[in-house]
């Protein structure tokens, strides 16, 4: 099958045009999910080489470009970038070994290592960016970014269950109208000592564009690099403690809407609004600001300046710019556009109050991270806060503007047609260019992925496939006339290896959907955790769908759960009313009666698993039940989606539904709807329940516990001819 969507045709690329895209790593056709091939429009080819800065607009050209490329390679005596793998913790202390990397006989090769010393290549070089040096017996010189990465990650000692939020959804009675890092704080500690619970996981915390929020998802930030002040509490910032008495009562009046707020969100009657919230925090944080640090304090602050360094500058340069300007950088003065330009710079010193108050609240926010992983690891948390990377940024954001020099411009990141999207999906993010990350050693994606891992027991790294390949959709056109560009895998991972070993944090690839060949290998090889979702997990995979795939068939080396914020609720998913609201919004793509029979089927599938298995009946529910099987897979960690803890019967997120749906919004709430504050969340016995069917407590000397992971899988073989009777085939769907 040929062309960009099923069933389409159209001119195919000449062979000039077709090695030109080669040699850049554009691909000139692809697999369908269903297996069929379809060929990328020579329009699409040329869009994307345009954006990696080469023409192919008309034959000539086409034939000058790969031309030039071939005459630049043969001239070359290194590679933009060098990568070699080193042994990590308990591995043999083999010599790590370059790559082929065709040089002349007798050549001169040596390091300049990371911290300024010079070696020869030894065993003992160490993980880090190095510069590798090379002079041929002729005097050609050259050298290259050198990344020693990790060969493999330490593996995690023991296995851990922990939760999964979205800390906006998570208030308690003292917020300022959504989570904040005082709640995080709060709930890794409770959760980590009363629970035994061993991570909390997050949804993205990145900053977000200044001014209206028409579209609130974490997953569109402006800085993946910085989180955003908005998750501050503003009344832990030391410098609170000393407001002068006549700002006081105007912060005071601040803070006093901030609780009309939150008690709106806690009573039912209105949505987190996180614009108020910012709008709030921001007003209380700048009269915090005024407030003269002490001398230590102030030697923390030069401290945080001086490591951030010149990302942190162009953030704030960014955030200050656009306090004037508005948040899209792309309709700035011309001059502004450029952050190198001498515009920025005297723009810089002109408003030099500004930048130094968006460095301040980068790092308070910093610190109440610091704090909020502190109190998950001083709880006992074995890993603690795992932080969410996003799988791009906003194109008029901080990052957009700041790093435009390593972005494809008029590009964005999105999806092939699929059976989950026909249309495709166009996420409105411009992609990494991989030869612009290449020639500057990858040292942008290292850093932002250093911020993220510094406050955490481990990332996750949102649509992980994308190290490897992304869909990259010219601007105006829809998804269906994309294509994939592919990256340096063993660099985008052995950089990702890098900076976790580094931090001692493990890495969670959110790996769902449709995954490169070799992909799930190679996370697995390099010590990084897949992510397993109980909705995916069939026989012959999610596309087969023959039946639950059973507990002891699931990977090890994966997170594993029952859902997650895109997804329905386990208690919606049982009940079938997540049909009934994608009815009501006009998404269904069949009749409601076949959808209604479809989760019927698939639920009375697992329900029947479940049976077979021996953990049906369970007095304490059907979700405590799937909890249950979780228990039975050899996953490494083990995540329970909070709002399942309570009874929560709404998504987070709702995709493809903007207006229709609060996505976003919504507070962890019970089975009626009613959101549940923080404090509350211990009188919940589902929540216990499903702590200790992961974590439980040590037997009184009275008990006897029968139900352990040996007597469910004795149980099985019994209970399979009566879930048969039952349900049918096992597990059919």
């Amino acid at each position: 099958m040929t062309g960009n969507s099923p069933g389409a045709t159209g001119p195919r690329p000449t062979d000039t045009l077709t090695a030109l895209a080669h040699t850049h790593a554009v691909a000139t056709a692809y697999t369908t999910d269903r297996g069929h091939r379809a060929d990328v429009s020579p329009d699409t080819l040329v869009a994307v080489l345009a954006a990696c800065g080469v023409d192919a607009s008309t034959e000539a050209t086409a034939r000058a470009a790969l031309a030039a490329h071939r005459q630049e390679q043969a001239g070359r005596l290194l590679p933009p970038c060098v990568v070699i793998r080193v042994p990590g913790e308990g591995a043999p202390n083999d010599s790590p070994t370059l790559p082929a990397l065709r040089l002349p006989l007798h050549t001169d090769t040596h390091v300049q290592w990371e911290s300024g010393a010079t070696t020869a290549l030894v065993p003992e070089l160490p993980p880090g960016h190095h510069t590798l040096h090379v002079r041929t017996p002729d005097g050609r010189r050259a050298h290259a970014p050198l990344l020693a990465v990790p060969d493999r990650l330490p593996a995690p000692a023991d296995r851990t269950w922990g939760f999964l939020i979205q800390l906006y959804s998570v208030l308690s009675r003292r917020s300022w109208g959504m989570g904040d890092l005082g709640d995080l704080a709060e709930l890794a500690s409770w959760s980590g000592r009363a629970l035994r619970a061993g991570f909390v996981q997050l949804g993205p915390l990145h900053a977000v564009e200044p001014g209206p929020l028409p579209d609130p998802s974490p997953y569109r930030p402006s800085s993946r690099r910085f989180a955003d002040p908005m998750h501050v509490r503003v009344e832990a910032v030391p410098e609170y403690a000393y407001l002068d008495p006549a700002a006081r009562p105007a912060v005071d009046h601040l803070a006093a809407r901030a609780r009309q707020l939150n008690d709106a969100v806690l009573d039912g009657s209105s949505l987190i609004d996180r614009e108020a919230v910012r709008d709030l925090k921001h007003r209380a944080l700048r009269a915090v600001h005024d407030v003269p640090l002490s001398p230590g304090r102030a030697a923390a602050f030069a401290a945080f300046v001086e490591r951030e360094g010149q990302g942190l500058t162009d953030h704030a340069t960014w955030c200050a710019l656009a306090d004037v300007h508005g948040g899209a950088w792309r309709s700035w003065p011309a001059e502004l556009r450029d952050p190198r330009s001498p515009a920025v710079a005297r723009a810089r010193e002109e408003l030099a109050g500004a930048v130094d108050h968006h460095r301040w609240l980068a790092w308070v926010t910093d610190e109440q991270l610091a704090a909020a992983q502190a109190a998950a690891v001083g709880a006992g948390m074995p890993v603690g806060l795992v932080h969410d990377l996003a799988v791009g940024v906003a194109p008029e954001g901080a990052d957009a503007w700041a790093l435009q020099r390593c972005l494809a411009a008029g590009m964005s990141v999105g999806a092939p047609p699929d059976d989950f999207n026909r249309r495709g999906q166009d996420w409105g993010q411009p992609p990494w260019r991989p030869d612009a990350l290449a020639a500057e050693g990858y040292r942008p994606f290292a850093e932002l992925l250093r911020s993220g891992l510094r406050h955490a027991g481990a990332l996750r790294v949102d649509h992980v496939m994308g190290l490897s390949r992304l869909w990259w959709v010219p601007e105006g056109r829809p998804p269906t006339e994309g294509t994939y560009v592919g990256y340096d895998r063993n660099a985008m991972l052995g950089v990702l290896a890098l900076e976790a070993y580094r931090a001692g944090a493990g890495v969670i690839g959110e790996d769902l959907g449709t995954v490169e060949d070799g992909m799930r290998e190679e996370l697995a090889g390099r010590g990084m955790l897949g992510t397993s979702v109980q909705r995916f997990e069939y026989l012959g995979g999610s596309a087969g769908r023959h039946g639950p795939l059973p507990p002891d068939q699931w990977r090890a080396e994966c997170l594993a759960t029952l859902t997650t914020h895109d997804l329905p609720t386990t208690a919606a998913w049982l009940s079938g009313e997540h049909v009934d609201l994608r009815a009501r919004l006009g998404l269904l793509t069949r009749p409601e009666a076949d959808e209604k029979a479809a989760a019927a089927a698939e639920r009375d599938g697992w329900l029947a698993e479940l049976t077979r298995l021996g953990l049906l009946p369970d007095p304490d529910g059907e979700v405590a039940a799937l909890h249950r099987f979780l228990r039975l897979t050899p996953a490494r960690m083990l995540g329970v989606w909070l709002p399942d803890a309570t009874g929560d019967r709404r998504p987070q997120n709702l995709p493809g539904t903007a207006a229709a749906h609060p996505n976003w919004r919504l507070p962890v709430a019970d089975a009626r709807g009613r959101p549940v504050p923080l404090e509350e969340l211990p009188a919940f016995a589902l929540l216990r329940t499903l702590a200790d069917v992961f974590a439980p407590r040590p037997p009184h000397p009275n008990e006897h516990h029968t139900n352990d992971t040996k007597n469910v899988h004795e149980n099985a073989n019994e209970n399979e001819n009566e879930t048969k009777e039952r349900h049918g085939r096992p597990g059919s769907c």
